[in-house]
């Protein structure tokens, strides 16, 4: 069921940028995987996986540092080059779409459908994930062409929440942000949304649903194809 907390008119909506993990991609067993294979390498116990998923979502560098405790600056640079040359490795070992959102990104993509009304829209991703793997996976997963920009957690000087590469793609795309909507699971999508000016979508049933309670979106939806119920 879709849930408003600030009705904005979706006919407007021109824009999509949509978060990664937890929203588009169920990538979850190979980040758990992932950090506990770097764990082991280096002698450190293991962790369990809600407890790694719940580290998820503000890049690779803070997954790592969140695994490992305390660590020292040279130690942390070590297991996080471990981490990312293994997960580049395994990433699309368990890693799948979320299903119905294919099927979801095709409506959306189509101006010409039904109940459009002529609308034409872009899509990007922004994760903060680094942006090669995430473009690996998903042109691996046959998404690719229904985005015009895939940038990760590394394109920009910062991540997210800092809106520098929200407006990016609002520059890019000439889209104002009263004509955006940012979708993702966790607050940092939120707050990154409403950094840059944009409506804010939250989709509960990712990796961080609970952090959306602390920062809730302007619309929540429990599943991909309420998205295109929501602008179709």
């Amino acid at each position: 069921m879709i849930h408003f907390l600030r009705r904005f008119d979706p006919n407007r909506i021109r824009l999509l940028v949509f978060d990664l993990d937890g929203t588009l991609i169920d990538s979850r067993l190979d980040l758990v995987h992932s950090v506990n294979a770097t764990l082991r390498h280096f002698n450190r116990p293991e962790l369990e996986g809600h407890i790694i998923a719940s580290y998820v979502g503000d890049g690779a560098p803070t997954l790592v540092s969140r695994a490992l405790g305390d660590a020292d600056e040279n130690l942390h640079r070590e297991v996080l080059q471990y981490f990312l040359g293994y997960y580049r490795l395994h990433k699309l070992d368990h890693t799948t779409v979320y299903e119905g959102v294919p099927e979801t990104l095709a409506h959306l993509a189509d101006s010409n459908g039904p109940q459009t009304n002529g609308v034409q829209r872009l899509m990007a991703i922004l994760s903060n994930k680094p942006v090669n793997p995430s473009r690996d996976i998903i042109q691996a997963l046959g998404l690719s062409d229904f985005f015009v920009r895939i940038y990760g957690g590394n394109s920009f000087a910062t991540k997210k929440p800092d809106p520098l590469g929200v407006r990016t793609l609002l520059r890019e795309t000439g889209v104002p942000a009263t004509e955006a909507l940012m979708i993702g699971d966790s607050s940092v999508d939120v707050l990154t949304g409403r950094n840059a000016g944009l409506w804010t979508c939250g989709v509960n049933y990712g990796f961080a649903p609970e952090s959306l309670s602390e920062f809730p979106p302007d619309v929540l939806i429990e599943s991909p194809s309420e998205l295109a119920d929501l602008l179709l």
